[in-house]
């Protein structure tokens, strides 16, 4: 395993709602708790998505910062090439519409990146509240949840797997939440959603490293997953 992992946050200027920061400093110290040197990378939306990550992060926002980094990141090109030879990229909410072909962003469709099979459009309703489902078995990680405030729908194409299957909340469209293919998975969980899910990080470690991670002890996340499990519960019965 390299000793060094390399994390890139992209847009933190354009794209970083609710706390989405947070999901870059859990990675960097479940990282670095196992003994890897990490080197954490912002990039703003006025310079180049460099080539070299191991791990691509791209957060939350509005429609009209949502718009410009969709333009930004076409015209640089540099996530669609680190894709192509293996990055992980992990999207939350607006930045997960962006990885797909398309999205509505201020009442116009917009061209997205391509790196997942799936369109986005707008809801009847804007979907806000506890968000949980049912994890894609493939990707043995425990139940995810977590906070989502969009007005859009996500569409799946085949070549792409829902994260999960909505046990509570709306995510995609009230049936899945989010979307993985190869490297690259959405959400549209906030929370920080790694924060909330340590054990997603953890599967994100494990794809930019291509190996086993050692344990971490989990006491105190599990409590707090138990606590927000038990109020997903409280809030389904209302």
């Amino acid at each position: 395993m390299s000793s060094e992992l390399r994390l890139v946050w992209v847009y933190p200027d354009l794209l970083s709602t609710y706390g989405d920061r947070g999901n870059l400093l859990i990675l960097a110290r479940r990282a670095a708790a196992r003994g890897l040197d990490v080197e954490r990378v912002e990039v703003r939306a006025d310079r180049p998505v460099p080539a070299g990550g191991d791990v691509y992060l791209l957060g939350g926002g509005e429609d009209g910062a949502q718009a410009h980094a969709a333009e930004r990141l076409l015209a640089d090109g540099g996530l669609g090439r680190a894709v192509d030879r293996g990055a992980v990229v992990f999207a939350v909410c607006a930045g997960y519409q962006l990885l797909g072909a398309s999205f509505v962003a201020k009442g116009a469709r917009r061209a997205g990146l391509g790196l997942l099979d799936a369109h986005s459009d707008r809801g009847p309703r804007r979907a806000v509240g506890e968000l949980a489902g049912e994890v894609d078995a493939e990707l043995d990680l425990p139940t995810p949840t977590g906070l989502e405030d969009h007005g859009g729908r996500t569409h799946l194409g085949l070549d792409a797997r829902p994260l999960a299957k909505i046990t509570l909340g709306t995510g995609n469209d009230g049936q899945t939440e989010g979307a993985w293919h190869g490297t690259v998975l959405g959400t549209y969980a906030h929370g920080p959603a790694l924060a909330r899910n340590p054990r997603l990080a953890d599967l994100l470690l494990r794809w930019a490293t291509g190996e086993a991670l050692a344990p971490l002890d989990d006491a105190w996340p599990d409590r707090l997953r138990a606590e927000r499990r038990t109020a997903a519960r409280l809030t389904r019965r209302r």
